[in-house]
């Protein structure tokens, strides 16, 4: 008789609790990552106007420089030529910034970071590139583009 009992309880639970009504929600979808359109909202601009010329400059362009082979192929002889640095700290934060010009040859590099040494050997690894990009184009005419990369350095 007790199993009964608790049997029926059990299922006036179960079906109380499947019975429940679920308000509907509406889900809005998740707004686009921002974009930096102009070269005033970078985060280092302050430092960046200082170090290299940046008339002119545009961040998006109807279609973006290239360098030839790829960007694959970029990062590849970026990192060949990167001297390696040994750090004392735990983490080293740089920001690379080069302009790809009308040309489409690099000028204006400038690498900020927490760390000098690897700062300038960034600059150093950009320098020894001396490879000619397809440039920037926008409406069909090339333009000067500010190219910006982040190396991070970390000690495990």
């Amino acid at each position: 008789m007790k199993k009964r009992i608790l049997l029926l309880i059990t299922l006036c639970m179960v079906s109380f609790a499947f019975a429940q009504e679920t308000p509907e929600t509406k889900t809005t979808p998740a707004p686009a990552p921002a974009t930096i359109i102009n070269v005033e909202s970078l985060p280092h601009y302050v430092e960046l106007k200082k170090r290299i010329n940046l008339t002119g400059v545009v961040m998006t362009a109807d279609k973006e420089p290239e360098f030839p082979g790829g960007m694959a192929l970029f990062r590849r002889k970026f990192a060949e030529n990167m001297e390696v640095i040994y750090a004392k700290g735990k983490k080293i934060d740089t920001r690379v910034y080069f302009i790809v010009e009308k040309n489409g040859y690099i000028n204006n590099i400038a690498a900020i970071s927490n760390n000098k040494d690897h700062a300038k050997a960034a600059e150093a690894a950009l320098k020894k590139m001396l490879v000619r990009w397809k440039p920037a184009l926008v409406a069909d005419k090339p333009v000067r583009f500010l190219y910006s990369f982040p190396l991070s350095l970390q000690k495990y």
